[in-house]
Parts: C-alpha cells; sequence; structure tokens
C-alpha cells in the first residue's frame, strides 16, 4: 500500500462508536482497514496515529469560495480546518450561468463576498465552463479542495429577466428552466437562491417551483437562503417545505437559523415543523455554524424596492435624499424586507469589510445610525460586508442537534475582519460544541460534518472511512483539536489538526500547508 495509517481511533462517519485500526491508502483510496488485534498493515509509508483521530474529510455545505478557489492555491482557511469539499454557488448568486452583462452585474452585487474579481480572468460563462475552469487552475494542478456547485437562482434570473420586481413572463420562464436544465446537465449538484436578495427574491412561489421541479427531475436538490430568519422565520421555512413538497425535490436548508429577539427560544418550533414533514415522507437536510453572529453585505439590509434596478439604481436612491429618508424609515420603523422585516438596531450591525482601504477605519465598528451607513454604503460603492450580532445560542445548539443537521460556514473570506466561521467552523464543532459542552458526541459530530453531506450530494465513495472509498480523510487529536479564529483575531488558523488528506495525497502534513493541489470540481453524475 501506499499509505498505511497506524493505530488511529476511527471515527468513521456513520455515528457508530469509535475503534482502534490501522487504515491502508493505495491509489487515493482506502483499500484496507484491519481493526486492532487484527492482521498489521504495511505500506510504503507508515504515519503512527497515535493519539489521534481518523476522520472522513469534512464536507463544507455553505461556502463562499467561488473565486477564492482560483485567486489562492493555498486557501488554508478550509484546508486547515479538515474541509476536503466545499458547495459553492450559494444564497443565488454566483458567476454561472452568465453573459457579459450579468457579469459584471453580479461581480458587483457580491463584492463584499468574493471581492470585485479585478484579478480573476473570467473565461467562462456556463456552469460546466466554470467547473472546468476550476479543474485547471493555477496552471493546470487544480484547486486546493474540492468543490460542487449550485446553480444560482438569482443570477439565473438576473439573464432572463433582469433586475425587474415583477413577475417572469411565460416565456422568461422557459428560458430560467432551460438555464437550470443545463447546468444540472453540466454538473451542478442542485439550485440556491437567496429570497432576502435582490432579484432573486422578486421569484414568487409558483415561479421558484417549476425551477424545483428542473432541479428535482435530475435528481438534484434546493438551497433556499429563505424570506426571512427574522419576523416571519418559522413562515418562510414552512414556505420552503411546501413549496418543495409540490415541486416533489429535496430541500436543503442554508444556515438554518431563528435570530433576532423575536425568535430567542423559537427553535424547538422549528424543529417540529422539520420533523412533522420529514416524518410525512420529505426529503430535507439542513446545515448551519457554530456562531451566533450572522455575516452578510451592508446593502443587503436594505428594503428590496430600493435595490430594484440593480446597484447603479440602489446608488442613485441612496444620493437622493427624498429616497434615502423613505429607506432610513423602511429600515428602522416598518422592517425591512431586507432586514428580516425586524426593525433595525443598529448597534447590532458590526463593519467586517470595506472594498475601498481609504474606509478601513470603519472596520471594527458598530454602526450608529443611517447617516453612517449611507455614507458608507455610497463611499464604498456597495462593498462593505457587515457581522450582524443578532443570535441566540440555545437555538443555535438546538437545531445542531437534530437529525438532518450539516455542517456549513457560511464563511465569507473578504474583509480585514471576516467573520471567525470562515477559519473556524468545523474545529469550533469538534472542540467547543463536542469536546467542551458534549452537546453531540464526537462521532455525532463527525457524522454530522461527512457522511450526512456526503449523502445529500449523492456521493458513492465519500464521506465515510470504509474501503473503496476515497481517501479524503483528516487525522485530528480529539483532546487539543480546536479554532484558532475569533472575532478579534478571525483569520488564526485552528490546532490539532495535523494531517488532512484529499484522494490520498497530503494536503495538510505536520500541521503546515504542501503545495498539493487535489482538488477537483464534483460533478453531479
Amino acid at each position: 500500500m501506499d499509505l498505511v495509517i497506524r493505530g488511529a481511533r476511527v471515527v468513521d462517519g456513520t455515528g457508530a462508536a469509535s475503534y482502534r485500526a490501522d487504515v491502508g491508502v493505495t491509489d487515493g483510496r482506502i483499500t484496507a482497514i484491519s481493526r486492532e488485534g487484527g492482521e498489521r498493515l504495511t505500506g510504503r509509508r507508515l504515519l503512527d496515529a497515535a493519539g489521534l483521530a481518523l476522520s472522513p474529510g469534512f464536507i463544507d455545505m455553505h461556502a463562499h469560495s467561488d473565486l477564492a478557489l482560483l485567486r489562492d492555491p493555498d486557501h488554508s482557511a478550509k484546508a486547515a480546518q479538515g474541509v476536503t469539499l466545499e458547495v459553492l454557488g450559494q444564497d443565488g448568486l454566483s458567476y454561472a450561468p452568465v453573459d457579459d452583462r450579468t457579469l459584471a452585474e453580479v461581480r458587483r452585487a457580491i463584492t463584499g463576498w468574493n471581492g470585485d474579481g479585478s484579478d480573476i480572468d473570467f473565461d467562462w460563462r456556463t456552469v460546466g465552463e466554470y467547473l472546468d475552469r476550476l479543474d485547471r487552475s493555477h496552471g493546470g494542478r487544480g484547486i486546493a479542495v474540492n468543490a460542487a456547485y449550485l446553480i444560482p437562482q438569482g443570477t439565473v434570473r438576473m439573464l432572463a429577466v433582469g433586475w425587474d420586481d415583477r413577475a417572469a413572463t411565460p416565456e422568461e420562464l422557459a428560458r430560467m428552466k432551460q438555464l437550470v436544465a443545463e447546468g444540472m446537465e453540466q454538473g451542478a449538484v442542485g439550485m440556491s437562491s437567496g429570497l432576502t436578495y435582490t432579484p432573486g427574491m422578486y421569484a414568487g412561489d409558483a415561479e421558484l417551483t417549476e425551477l424545483c421541479r428542473v432541479v428535482a427531475s435530475y435528481g438534484g436538490y434546493y438551497c433556499p437562503h429563505h424570506r426571512s430568519y427574522g419576523a416571519g422565520a418559522l413562515e418562510a421555512y414552512e414556505e420552503m417545505v411546501g413549496l418543495t413538497r409540490d415541486a416533489g425535490c429535496a430541500l436543503h436548508l442554508a444556515h438554518a437559523t431563528m435570530n433576532f429577539g423575536v425568535n430567542k427560544g423559537r427553535a424547538p418550533e422549528l424543529l417540529t415543523l422539520l420533523d412533522e414533514a420529514l416524518d410525512a415522507g420529505a426529503d430535507i437536510s439542513l446545515d448551519t455554524y457554530p456562531y451566533t453572529p450572522g455575516c452578510t453585505t451592508l446593502v443587503a439590509l436594505l428594503p428590496s424596492w430600493a435595490s430594484e434596478g440593480g446597484p447603479e439604481a440602489v446608488m442613485a436612491r441612496l444620493r437622493d435624499d427624498g429616497t434615502a429618508e423613505k429607506i432610513r424609515h423602511h429600515l428602522e420603523v416598518i422592517g425591512s424586507d431586507g432586514c428580516h422585516g425586524v426593525p433595525m438596531e443598529w448597534d447590532t450591525i458590526e463593519i467586517s469589510g470595506v472594498a475601498d482601504p481609504a474606509l478601513a477605519e470603519f472596520v471594527g465598528r458598530r454602526l450608529d445610525g443611517w447617516t453612517t451607513a449611507r455614507r458608507l454604503l455610497l463611499d464604498d460603492r456597495l462593498g462593505s460586508t457587515i457581522l450582524q450580532h443578532v443570535g441566540h445560542e440555545e437555538n443555535v445548539r438546538a437545531i445542531m442537534r437534530h437529525r438532518v443537521h450539516t455542517g456549513g460556514s457560511d464563511g465569507i473570506l473578504q474583509g480585514v475582519k471576516p467573520h471567525p466561521r470562515a477559519y473556524g467552523t468545523f474545529p469550533h464543532y469538534l472542540g467547543h460544541y463536542a469536546r467542551e459542552l458534549g452537546v453531540l458526541s464526537l462521532e455525532e459530530t463527525v457524522a454530522h460534518l461527512t457522511s450526512r453531506p456526503a449523502a445529500r450530494l449523492r456521493l458513492a465513495d465519500r464521506g465515510l472511512v470504509r474501503e473503496g472509498y476515497r481517501a479524503d480523510l483528516v487525522l485530528f487529536d480529539p483532546d487539543t483539536v480546536a479554532a484558532g479564529s475569533t472575532f478579534e483575531a478571525p483569520r488564526t488558523l485552528p490546532t490539532g489538526i495535523p494531517h488532512v488528506l484529499i484522494d490520498g495525497s497530503f494536503v495538510i502534513e505536520e500541521g503546515k500547508r504542501t503545495d498539493v493541489l487535489a482538488g477537483r470540481a464534483i460533478r453531479r453524475t
């Protein structure tokens, strides 16, 4: 065998009790598992795993590395956590499928998530071409970790309808269905939506149902950032459950939280809703990050009517004093749909990043009101990112215990002070919530981060430590694994994860990033 990992505590991803074993790897696959007391495996290389747990590689079900994987061959933000696969194309906005017009628009719209892309050669337009570009990145060597892709419904609507707040015509709906079908045929695993982001939020349920029927016909799943995580959150979850039931489509709820003061202690209501749907035969899963604050762009908080027409129209409205006053009234008095229907509490908004370095003084500051927010939106040309301190720890813990829960970082890698979840989600689950708090056992936690997401993605040979499976593996110390990232130092790498392998190749070795680029685009099959 190429490699024998000797004497590891195997946490195999099933949720069953761990066990001691030697694990052999040949040609990128697990070829032998010999439990303690059985045959001693031998190979060309031996790795002593005494004191270490061996698990499948972690799957980040909600990632925003769409451009980061292209610009950064190191990508230690995820590789050092033990992440071996990320799911891109989230929240209904990404860079394929596009034409020249929509590419420029979407680059502008999500500058806060991924940068403006001025350092990227956007030499693709279709989903298939984007996946091909991942494979031939960095001189044809590939990418740091594997990546799957969701068709972004907002980008699709941008292509077919534009930025208008109206129902699609029959011809436009047919065009959107065609684009979704083409994306699925080219390898996407499903479709995402951002239903508090424009222009995707302008789609009604009938339109979304028709698109989900296309996704379902290819065996994919629908991953909505639904219409509210604040006021009306439970109704928004009900809407997605009913919509996908009507479409016959699998549902994966993105960053499934219950935030803002109106939802304190209400996670059990969400879980009851999901249990009733699951017991009735629905195919549902969800992901969460193990932190209370959220993270998005500052412009995303504006009411939907203020964002109609695209980024330049937003800027024009912000410049006009009368319209800006209407925006303030919606934010502070009515409760903007962009802010989940909850009247704005400015002191919950912390600036985490700016597009213009000249505005760096704002990073780390809480906003003191609309005047400052408006100025920043205009001066930074809508490129600012924020942390929104509106979560509840009891809700976070209750949801992560659920039987269909998986892990997703929702990690935005841009900005001077990004959310620590980008660098810390998976070791934080293992160290803080499993070891320190005992919210889940180690075996349960690993199952949430490996086999469950692999099952949602329909990966036949990933997500378990099992003979014949690909050797996407993580070796970590269960006694010391921890997130290094904090809100004060968010780019600090984790501790206690000395080795990470993708297809049997070390991407992290002795705690250091190697120069191996073993990641590839994972296409729906």
